[in-house]
């Protein structure tokens, strides 16, 4: 059985700028899977490769077997796109824009017709099948954009950023709803929201100039390279001295202050008693261990400096 996904050395180039090179990758049917990296990392172009709307400059890609390259309409029905923008269309009521992508997508009417009911209530939105997307929250938008890419029962489904600029509230209900279509279909995930790549995630590739530098699931790859002994701590005076005094040890890797806290990355566990000793008897306010995270991981794969 062929994968969902099947990247063979897929290349981009622009003039001299490669924007993807030569990237390879399979993805499993059922997979949540879940692409990470920074803005210009190469992330869109990719994406828009695999959805059929550019062509490769050198390799191809197989969606369910079907080349991207030579196969693009049969590629197109076989996914669905939910984009970055809530791109519907405001002169059609919520239940209007699903109809017209069934319509595009050729289905009868006898078949979409119940299927469009179904997503509606699936999503909350059945009560409000007949108002306008101008009418939503951007949650609801959101929703709606999700449940038009889900009417022709796509195999693979592409979810570009799907909960930016969204509320707490709105991006938690959308998350439980992508929960809810992992039994059905393969889920190609991008986000910039960690805490989102690490729910939802089976497994992760976090890319930059264009080329993967890591793949695992969320827990394989915080176990492999975050730093393990990292410590909160907050002293109640002195936090300049202290400051002085912990970059001198040398068992401290890495230290970071905000005012009277700090970050502080130890060698190991046994470093700890040599830290606590270095602090005068009821110097400390607060001392606690921070669990690896995949932001960190992040951030030292990829590098703290801002993106245009």
């Amino acid at each position: 059985m062929p994968s969902a996904l099947s990247l063979q050395g897929l290349t981009k180039r622009y003039g001299t700028l490669t924007a993807v090179d030569r990237f390879s990758l399979e993805v499993e049917r059922g997979t949540v899977f879940g692409l990470l990296g920074p803005n210009g990392a190469g992330k869109t172009t990719l994406i828009k490769m695999l959805t059929t709307t550019m062509r490769p400059t050198e390799g191809d890609a197989y969606i369910e077997g079907r080349s991207v390259v030579s196969a693009g309409r049969r590629v197109r029905e076989l996914i669905g796109v939910v984009p970055q923008e809530n791109n519907l269309d405001r002169y059609l009521t919520a239940r209007e824009n699903l109809v017209l992508h069934a319509r595009m997508h050729g289905i009868p009417s006898r078949d979409y017709v119940r299927s469009i009911d179904e997503l509606l209530e699936l999503t909350g939105l059945a009560g409000r099948r007949n108002d306008f997307p101008d009418t939503f929250s951007g949650g609801m938008q959101r929703r709606l954009v999700v449940a038009r890419a889900l009417v022709h029962k796509p195999r693979l489904l592409f979810l570009d950023e799907p909960t930016t600029g969204l509320d707490p509230q709105s991006r938690r209900a959308l998350w439980e709803h992508i929960r809810t279509l992992r039994s059905e279909m393969t889920i190609f995930l991008t986000t910039h929201y960690m805490d989102e790549a690490d729910s939802l995630c089976d497994r992760i590739v976090i890319m930059d100039h264009g080329k993967a530098l890591v793949d695992g699931s969320a827990t394989e790859l915080k176990s492999q390279f975050a730093p393990p002994h990292i410590y909160e701590l907050e002293v109640k005076r002195d936090a300049e001295r202290y400051e002085e005094l912990f970059r001198a040890l040398p068992v401290v890797t890495s230290l970071e202050r905000d005012k009277e806290a700090f970050r502080i990355v130890l060698k190991d566990e046994e470093s700890l008693k040599l830290l606590l000793d270095s602090i005068r008897s009821g110097d400390i306010r607060k001392i606690c261990t921070v669990e690896p995270s995949l932001e960190q991981v992040f951030l030292d794969l990829t590098g703290k400096a801002v993106r245009e």
